[in-house]
Parts: C-alpha cells; sequence; structure tokens
C-alpha cells in the first residue's frame, strides 16, 4: 500500500486525487499547501477526509508516507522534491521537472543518490494518434526520417500571468511539444538555434511566437514553429506534424488518425513520382494503454511496482527540459547553443 501525500490543492491536484481513489493500492494520508483554507476547501471538495499541513517535511513524519505527488507550482518543485527525496519518499511530479537547468539537475542526481523514483506528467504521450505515429516511424515505413516539424499555432486569451510573463509560449507551453518530438523520433537534443518574438497583433507582453531549430543525436533535424497569439486556422493543441523519410513522408495533424505516402517505382523515372498511402492497420497498434493523466501514472506505478526508472523519469526528462531552456537562451544570445552538455 502506497501512502501518499498531495503537496500542492489548486486544480491539477484534481485528477491525481481522482486516480488514487481509484486504486485499491493508494491511501492517500495527507495534504499540503501553504494556505491553509485552500486546503481545507480542497479536501472538502474531494471528500478527503485528511490531516492538513503547511510544510511537506511534517507531513511526511507525521503520516509515515512513501509517495509524494508534487502538484504544486513550478518554482516550488525543488523545495517539495527534494523534501520528499530525502525523507526517503519516491515523487511523481506535475510538469516542468524544475523551474531551471541547475535545479533539475540537482533533483535528478539527488534521485540517484537516495534510490528514488522522481517521475514527471508528460500526459500528452499517453494517446493512441502520438503512439501510432511513433510506430510507424520506428518501424521504417518512410525509412530514415531526417526531418521532423511541428506546427503549433492558438489564439489563446488566458488573462493572468501568462499574458506578462517572459518566454510564455516557449516556457509554458512548448514542453509539451519538445517532448513529444524526443518521443516520437527516439532521438535526444545536440544544438538549437532559436529566434523568439512579439507579432504584431499580440496581447501579450513578450515572445509569444517562436521558431527552432534543433540538431538531434541521430542526425535528424527537429523544426519547430509556433504561436499563442494565432487568430484563425489554429492546429490543434498537439500540434501539426511531418517527418520527412528516406523513404516517404508522415502526416499526423494531431487529431485525426497519423497517415504516411511513399512513392511508386516507375521507369522512367517522372520528375515527380506517384505516391501510394497508408496508415497503422486495426490491431496493428502495439500500445494499448490508458491516455491523458491516467495513462502516465499507471506507467509510473507499474514502474514503481517493478523497480525500473518510468518512462518519464527525470533522468530521462531532463532532456526535453534541456529544449524549452535551450531554446531561450539561444535566443536571448541569437545564436546556436550547445545542449548535450546540459544533461
Amino acid at each position: 500500500m502506497k501512502r501518499v501525500v498531495v503537496a500542492g490543492c489548486g486544480s491539477m491536484a484534481q485528477e491525481w486525487v481522482r486516480y488514487a481513489k481509484e486504486r485499491t493500492d493508494v491511501e492517500i494520508v495527507a495534504l499540503v499547501d501553504v494556505v491553509e483554507a485552500a486546503a481545507r476547501a480542497f479536501a472538502a471538495k474531494q471528500g478527503l477526509d485528511v490531516p492538513l499541513f503547511r510544510e511537506l517535511g511534517e507531513a511526511i513524519r507525521a503520516t509515515g508516507a512513501d509517495l509524494v505527488f508534487d502538484v504544486t507550482i513550478p518554482a516550488a518543485h525543488e523545495l517539495i522534491a527534494t523534501t520528499a527525496l530525502e525523507a526517503g519518499c519516491d515523487v511523481l511530479s506535475e510538469k516542468p521537472l524544475a523551474d531551471s537547468m541547475e535545479a533539475a539537475g540537482r533533483l535528478v542526481r539527488l534521485a540517484g543518490e537516495r534510490g528514488r523514483q522522481y517521475a514527471i506528467m508528460q500526459n500528452r504521450r499517453y494517446d493512441r494518434r502520438i503512439r501510432a505515429f511513433r510506430q510507424l516511424l520506428a518501424e521504417g515505413r518512410v525509412g530514415t526520417v531526417g526531418m521532423l516539424t511541428a506546427d503549433f499555432y492558438i489564439g489563446a486569451h488566458f488573462g493572468g500571468f501568462r499574458d506578462v510573463m517572459a518566454s510564455p509560449l516557449i516556457l509554458d507551453m512548448a514542453i509539451h511539444t519538445f517532448d513529444a518530438a524526443r518521443f516520437i523520433s527516439g532521438a535526444d537534443p545536440v544544438a538549437v538555434y532559436c529566434h523568439e518574438f512579439n507579432p504584431p497583433g499580440s496581447w501579450y507582453a513578450e515572445g509569444a511566437s517562436a521558431v527552432a531549430l534543433f540538431e538531434m543525436s541521430d542526425g535528424s533535424v527537429f523544426s519547430y514553429r509556433g504561436s499563442w497569439c494565432a487568430e484563425g486556422a489554429n492546429t490543434s493543441w498537439e500540434s501539426s506534424w511531418r517527418a520527412v523519410g528516406s523513404g516517404g513522408t508522415a502526416i499526423w495533424d494531431g487529431v485525426g488518425v497519423p497517415w504516411y505516402e511513399t512513392p511508386v517505382e516507375a521507369e522512367p523515372m517522372p520528375f515527380i513520382r506517384d505516391a501510394v498511402r497508408g496508415e497503422l492497420a486495426d490491431g496493428e497498434l502495439e500500445w494499448s494503454g490508458r491516455e491523458g493523466h491516467f495513462g502516465c501514472l499507471d506507467e509510473m506505478f507499474a514502474a514503481l511496482a517493478e523497480g525500473r526508472p518510468a518512462e518519464t523519469d527525470g533522468r530521462d526528462n531532463i532532456r526535453s527540459l534541456a529544449m524549452v531552456f535551450g531554446a531561450i537562451e539561444s535566443a536571448r544570445r541569437r545564436e546556436r547553443v550547445e545542449l548535450s552538455e546540459w544533461y
């Protein structure tokens, strides 16, 4: 039985609590929030009759917890995770891993030293369509992929802190697309060149749009174009993807079923060859897990039970975080930034 302390009682915590309640091997033993009224209101709304604390260490000592759900704000992740890991707890956390690369490195090292899990929520990996896109590329249906592109265009009128924060697109949203690029390609980032800008008509204070070019460890290139102030013709939240391989091209619009086209052999060689369309047939998808948050949490708990790193373990996820902070640093310096020494 896992004894869980939930740290952070905001809206994101609801999914985590709902998941915990469906498991027979999990018991929520405490809630932690710096605002006691928030914790009290959250407990009432979720029907939790557990002690409330303002400090995580005290909660762990008082309850004998061995697992922490960290659903606090990014700035608090290092404190929460450090406290939990040093107390002998495993940590399952909302993204991002940390609010800086330095903090991320410290947490990954600490988790390794203590022999504990520190896994990060990347719920967008847990989607049948992205799994199908990844599989058809891994199977070589379009040959060796040399170029992967993602377009993200959404006119998001959030209001509040995003409208005034620095690098709102890259810092707050691009982690999903960057992590997806690593997941889809199976490659890690080597270097990045990024141009961040605020186009005419933007309602953000700065940096609502960006173009980034990543050199990847397999020799391929990942290209990202994004905007959070693009009105009209919006993409999906999962982005619009194209993978160009040595033997064809694969497409996923982030909504429908991924598909690909391969050229038809012809003699003599025409200027542009005809192409044949294909997709994974029913029953070919090798993945059968649940989608979204619950799919990622299923994987995290399976990793805990099997004594192995989770798919989104911090040692892996730090590579996605390096893409975020590397892109921001490249935009600031207006030059190519090497990433391999960042993780």
